[in-house]
């Protein structure tokens, strides 16, 4: 019986990280809109600063932290409060426009504003280099 179960160990140890291997990982877009979601918290608590040291790094080395807060300010002050926040869409690509190829997820959210009872917000996560969906793109209209 003890032989049995030393047995067992060894093939749950020799096939264990096979199987670890074969388990799905979430979907791109789902680790992306978890990000983006999460980012925006610190957008609409007007922390703006804070959502450029957790952009990615392609967002940092397109504006500096200043120009970024003049810019988010600029576009999101008028608007009010967020009321509501409703996902419209969402598509994992690989290219875009004036971007370095990677891994994007392009999201969009049908939100309300207090003083904008329509308008649509697209975010753009990005893989990092080290793995992590942060956010390189943000527009409101």
């Amino acid at each position: 019986m003890r032989h049995l179960a030393l047995a067992l160990a060894v093939v749950l140890l020799a096939v264990g990280p096979v199987l670890a291997a074969e388990k799905p990982a979430g979907k791109p877009e789902d680790a992306a809109q978890a990000a983006a979601e999460k980012w925006l918290k610190l957008v609409d608590a007007g922390d703006y600063a804070q959502s450029w040291e957790q952009a990615a790094a392609l967002l940092k080395s397109a504006l500096t932290k200043e120009k970024w807060d003049l810019a988010v300010r600029s576009a999101r002050r008028p608007l009010g409060k967020v009321v509501s926040r409703t996902l419209k869409s969402r598509e994992h690509t690989t290219m875009l426009p004036d971007a370095p190829a990677g891994q994007y997820v392009v999201i969009q959210f049908e939100t309300v504003f207090e003083k904008r009872p329509k308008a649509v917000e697209t975010i753009t996560p990005m893989l990092d280099p080290d793995g992590t969906w942060r956010v390189s793109g943000y527009h409101v209209r």
